[in-house]
This record gives structure tokens, sequence and C-alpha cells, in this order.
């Protein structure tokens, strides 16, 4: 059928100096607008038609063909989510408006078979190369971004088990209603963790999974980073006391739409389900859903968070399942910056110098929210040559030479 939507949106580590590689190439910052996805910018009034010719490095099983987008029949499935639900992605360059705004409006031509799914996801830029998370649009009711911003970005998604849906136009039409503002501190919960493995597998971003990879996967799309970025990133931090700043590049595990870190009127799915509590484990522990996920698979364990071998066995040195403290960087506010390295991740440090105990680790690519910074040993790294460490956390310190971005830092 086709179909015509209008709705509002809101949006083991190497031995070095610092305990990172010393040769890092110094990629874009994660989320921030490249070379070849600089902000478009609209002159004259609110409204702008999407450009959908362009499929590039950040987008996944997608392809493009005389202007209209549809999903690739050999798009991924999402690796953590263990569905046959095939999934992609194209996420348009970022929009700079001409007026800042906090909501956009989005009209869509498609063709949406049955059993298929589109869907527009939009986000704001927040500034030091950080965003708000990505809502999708409803056609029901508008949605909100939590802040006033001048730059957005809008995603496609499309998910199918064996259909094709394709779209042909997508107008966007930026507005400012009442705002709100973003928390202080990110939200924390205490989460059941279990190790996704799949090596040689794809996740729901394009990624193939490799051995003792460093990402994590969650339960919904809305904090999805793209491959080889880090806006949405979390840090998990084990009973043991050690912790790991990873990126999310896949979707699960068990469901793909609770977004439980996020308060019931947000929430995706689940609405009755209290803030921080995944559906997977009210379905374990407490039989909610007849103890189903949203695919009516019975749940087998409580899990609300998949962790790759590398960040389960290396950055938290877990041997088992276990219960662990998720922070959802991308839910605070203030001073920021992403970890670059050659690839393997930076360690993190219980003082500010390389020989103090390694307490954890941050994933190359991973968002770091800086408490404040001290003067300590002198290190070489990706940026430069710098005697600053930010700490991260209480007690865990990186070195500012492999961290890009931070700016506003206070010193401890």
């Amino acid at each position: 059928m086709t179909a015509v939507l209008t709705a509002g949106l809101t949006a083991a580590p190497t031995a070095a100096a610092a305990g990172a590689p010393t040769a890092a190439a110094a990629p874009n910052a994660a989320g921030a607008p490249t070379a070849a996805g600089a902000p478009t910018t609209s002159a004259t009034d609110a409204s702008w038609r999407a450009d959908l010719s362009i499929v590039d490095a950040d987008d996944s099983g997608v392809i493009s063909d005389g202007g209209a987008v549809r999903l690739d029949r050999a798009a991924p499935t999402p690796a953590s989510a263990r569905a046959a639900v095939r999934t992609g992605f194209l996420q348009l360059a970022p929009h700079r408006l001409a007026t800042p705004a906090n909501t956009v409006a989005a009209a869509v031509k498609s063709t949406v078979p049955a059993g298929a799914e589109v869907a527009v996801d939009v986000r704001g830029a927040l500034g030091d190369d950080q965003w708000t998370e990505w809502v999708e649009a409803r056609p029901d009711a508008p949605a909100v971004l939590p802040a006033t911003t001048d730059t957005v970005q809008v995603r496609l998604a499309l998910t199918a088990e064996r259909q094709t849906p394709e779209v042909r136009e997508l107008t966007l039409t930026a507005a400012t209603t009442e705002s709100f503002s973003t928390e202080a501190a990110g939200l924390s919960y205490r989460i059941f963790a279990t190790r996704e493995g799949l090596v040689g597998g794809t996740t729901a971003n394009g990624h193939v999974i490799k051995e003792r990879d460093h990402f994590v996967a969650l339960p919904s799309r809305r904090g999805l980073s793209a491959n080889n970025a880090g806006t949405y990133s979390v840090r998990v931090c084990a009973s043991n006391g050690r912790c790991e700043w990873a990126p999310v590049w896949d979707v699960g595990p068990w469901n793909t739409k609770d977004d439980y870190w996020n308060p019931p009127a947000t929430r995706e799915m689940w609405k009755d389900l209290p803030q921080g509590k995944p559906e997977a484990q009210a379905a374990y522990q407490d039989g909610y859903n007849g103890g189903k996920d949203q695919f009516g698979r019975t749940v087998a364990n409580p899990a609300g968070i998949d962790l790759a071998d590398g960040t389960f066995w290396d950055g938290l040195k877990l041997t088992d399942n276990a219960w662990v403290t998720v922070t959802y960087q991308w839910t605070g506010s203030g001073p920021a910056g992403y970890v670059r390295t050659a690839g393997d991740p930076l360690n993190v440090r219980s003082g500010a110098t390389s020989t103090a105990t390694q307490v954890g680790l941050a994933a190359n690519y991973a968002m770091v929210r800086v408490e404040c910074q001290v003067t300590g040993q002198s290190v070489t790294g990706s940026q430069g040559t710098s005697n600053i460490w930010y700490r991260v956390a209480a007690g865990k310190y990186v070195a500012k030479a492999y961290v890009s971005g931070v700016s506003g830092a206070t010193t401890c």
C-alpha cells in the first residue's frame, strides 16, 4: 500500500604512555558534521525536502534508486535482537535552520507493504558534538525536542522480514513550541547484562562484529549510534569496580522498541512499566506480557543490555552474565569528548599517570562525560601532547591526548 504520514518529531589494551596506542588517526567527532555531510541551510523558510539520493558510510541496509530509498534485500538483522527483521537506516546530513526550533513535522510519501515499517527519526544538535536522543515521528501526535536548536538531523528507519518498503519523498518543517531543559546528570540504572558474542555477525548499524570487540546493544534504536561513531554511548560499571565507556552499535537484547531509560510518557512501548525497568526484566521476573518479549518469545533472562566480548571480558573482567550499573551518557549535559585511538580501547587509570592502576577501558569512538581535569603525566597521542587528564568518574582518569572535543572542563 502507499502511505502518507504527517507527524511532529522530537527529537586486552595495548601498553603505551597513556595505556593506549601511540599512533592514531583522529577521525571526525562522532555525530559532528563532516566535510561530506556539512549542514545544509534553510535560508528562506522552515521547510525543506530531504535528499534521498545519497547513501554513504553512515548508512546501512538501504539503497537509493532514482531519488527513492528502499530496504536492501541483503540488509542486516540486528545481531543482539536475534530476530529475523531486516533493518536499514538512511542518515541524512545535518540541516541548519534559518530560525532555531524545537519541533519538526515530517510528511512522508512511501510504499509500506503489510508487515513492513517505515519510521522517521530526528535529533537536535546541543553543541560540542552532542545531540539529543533519536525519537520517532508519530502520525498521531507531534513530538518535541528537549531543547531549542539551530541544527537538526533526520534518519529514516526501514524494517521488514521479506518485504521491501520504499520512501519516495520526505518533507520536513521546523517550528518552535514550549521548550524544556535537559537533565544535568545522565540517567543511570542497575541492569542485567549478557554477553553478545556473535563474532562475524552484523549489528543494526552495519558493524561486523570482531573478536573481543568493544560496543554494547540496547533494545531501542533511539540510542543507536552510526557505525564508527559514539554519539550514543554508555558507561557500564560492574560490582568489581571496573567500568567501560562504549558506543551503542546494536539493537537488543530481546526487544527493539524498549527505551526503558526514558519516562513512561515518552517510552516507545511498555508505558505502564516504571522508568529504568526493561520489559525483558519485567517479563522474566514478574510474568509481564505473559513472560514474552515483543516478538512473542519466552524471555529466558532479564537482560536490558548486551555487551560485546571485549567489553565483557577485558573492560569489566566479567566471567558470567551479571547485574551492572549503566549510565546513558547522552541523557546528561556538560563537558564531554570522544575517545580517539588507532583502534584499541584507551586505558582508564586510577590516577593521572600511565603507571596508575588500570580500572577500566574506554572504547574507541566512545563518548566520555568529563567531571573535571587535573595535571599529570605528559602524554603524546592522537590529539597531540598534553599533561592534562580528565576525571570521567570518581577515581577514574583518561589522558586528554586521546580525547577530542572537550570544552569547559574545570579543575578538580
